[in-house]
């Protein structure tokens, strides 16, 4: 038996890998990377991780066959050709299909696949199907209910420590002008990272249709993710040990040029295997109890982690292939081009465009309310707004952005979003300090300077309004909306279309 182990699933902590000290298979499959036009720095993390795992396997006594095929077909036809009575094994991947296409390789290159449970996540498939029963939507908060109590975390004799289940009223604060978040972590790039980098911009730079402008990623900052788990295990203390404390109420917060705030990075990490969700929150709930790090902060980590990592996944798993054309408000405006290349004057979407570019990376409330919310407005087709995502940024996969970008981002299916997360320039400027330095004016619904957010929004609200009225949580917007005479309502929706046509325009 040999074990198959993927980009994803890098780890010995939990699955085959667990209890194995024979054969493993690794495959670096170009074809696999060319799908979509990938941040560079994605490609250098997995590359890299993949390249050090296996090196750490070989040093272990491990025997690796590392294969650099086209695709995955050929590598199993090679893999096969040397050992034809072999079988893989493999967890299976997150992605919608992908235990079934491997096993249909292994099987077309005259060799065999068995696939086990996918051992990188805490709740398997069958607890989920349980806890959901014949649910039509699916509730996040009750999922994390469910999770709370079948961990044991912050759970003291079945109910909640501290008292509540959610803290997330604490975490709404925003830091006051002379905040200094702590540095993130970077991990100096070594031999090994080096070469997979110059690799990724000699083998994929600039050979992408999809992009508006090339391919071109313009020339991002040097790559700083962790590529081996003592990086990763490092990255966790130094996260726990600098930014845990105050992450809860600032976690929600944007503040311009500072791009990791308190958020804890290791998302890239947990997604290939790094790092496992049970130790990253124990890590945490340690702390906790050590060192009297506020339950708001501690509680808002666990939720992100044994509550929305999770509840996304299996609503990915039970959804697919649907939830990734789905489309219910049927929006359809091409992805403005400054998504690829942040030239727009609107500081907040500048602002982490920019960040994203340097490093395949922006934090949850950045992805939601700037990027997300910016495209819900202006009418974005889902799917367009999905393949961005997957593309930009170093932790996604496809299991991760369906869920986030088409359902929560642009209420696409009705699967689990209760509302449209659509909101004007008082929320970001609530919640960030970008409108005091932008050209557009926070307070202006119509008129040429004023914030495209606030046209939009009602705009969104008004073309939306069969689908979204009945929405009992949608009440408000629309009492507001009422409020507005014909001829308010007639400039907002003539501004509307000038922006969109500004930013067709690259004018925006």
């Amino acid at each position: 038996m040999t074990v198959l182990a993927l980009g994803t699933q890098l780890t010995r902590q939990v699955g085959p890998l667990a209890n194995h000290d024979g054969r493993v298979l690794m495959i670096e499959a170009r074809e696999f990377a060319r799908r979509h036009p990938y941040h560079p720095h994605k490609l250098t993390l997995v590359f890299s991780a993949m390249r050090h795992f296996r090196d750490a396997l070989v040093a272990d006594g491990y025997e690796v066959s590392y294969r650099q095929a086209e695709t995955f077909g050929d590598a199993f036809e090679s893999h096969f050709d040397d050992r034809p009575d072999d079988e893989l094994v493999v967890m299976r991947p997150a992605s919608h299909g992908g235990g079934d296409r491997l096993r249909t390789l292994a099987t077309e290159a005259g060799g065999s696949l068995r696939v086990v449970e996918n051992e990188t996540f805490l709740c398997s498939p069958a607890t989920f199907d349980e806890w959901a029963g014949d649910a039509e939507r699916l509730r996040h908060e009750s999922f994390y209910r469910f999770m709370r109590r079948e961990t044991d975390y912050l759970v003291d004799d079945g109910e909640p420590v501290g008292g509540e289940w959610n803290c997330d009223e604490q975490n709404r604060e925003t830091p006051s002008a002379d905040y200094e978040p702590p540095a993130p972590p970077t991990f100096e790039p070594d031999e090994t990272t080096r070469a997979v980098g110059e690799w990724v911009a000699d083998e994929f730079a600039g050979g992408y249709d999809e992009q508006p402008y090339g391919g071109d990623w313009a020339d991002p900052e040097p790559f700083r993710w962790p590529v081996t788990r003592d990086q990763a295990l490092e990255a966790l203390d130094a996260f726990v040990a600098t930014r845990l404390p105050t992450f809860g109420p600032y976690q929600d917060a944007m503040v311009e040029d500072e791009w990791a705030m308190n958020h804890s990075l290791l998302s890239a990490a947990l997604n290939l295997g790094l790092l496992t969700p049970a130790e990253v929150v124990e890590r945490v709930l340690a702390a906790y109890h050590d060192r009297s790090v506020p339950l708001n902060s501690v509680e808002g980590f666990v939720r992100q982690v044994i509550g929305w990592r999770e509840f996304v996944r299996h609503v990915y798993r039970r959804t697919m292939p649907e939830l990734a054309r789905a489309n219910q408000l049927d929006e359809s405006e091409p992805l403005p081009t400054f998504y690829w290349t942040g030239e727009t004057d609107m500081a907040c979407l500048s602002d982490v465009i920019d960040g994203v570019r340097a490093r395949g990376y922006s934090h949850h409330i950045e992805r939601l309310m700037i990027l997300a919310n910016f495209a819900l407005i202006y009418g974005v087709e889902p799917a367009q707004l999905n393949r961005w995502f997957h593309a930009a940024y170093v932790d996604a996969y496809h299991w991760v952005t369906t869920p986030n970008v088409v359902e929560m981002g642009l209420f696409g299916a009705g699967a689990f979003a209760t509302k449209p997360y659509a909101s004007s320039a008082n929320y970001v400027d609530k919640m960030s300090d970008y409108c005091s330095g932008c050209p557009y004016a926070k307070t202006k619904t119509t008129g040429e300077n004023a914030c495209p957010f606030n046209a939009l929004y009602w705009d969104f609200l008004d073309r939306n309004e069969a689908q979204l009225r009945a929405n009992h949580r949608m009440g408000l917007m629309y009492h507001q909306l009422d409020n507005k005479d014909e001829g308010e309502r007639t400039a907002i929706s003539e501004r509307a279309a000038g922006i969109r046509n500004r930013a067709e325009s690259g004018r925006l």
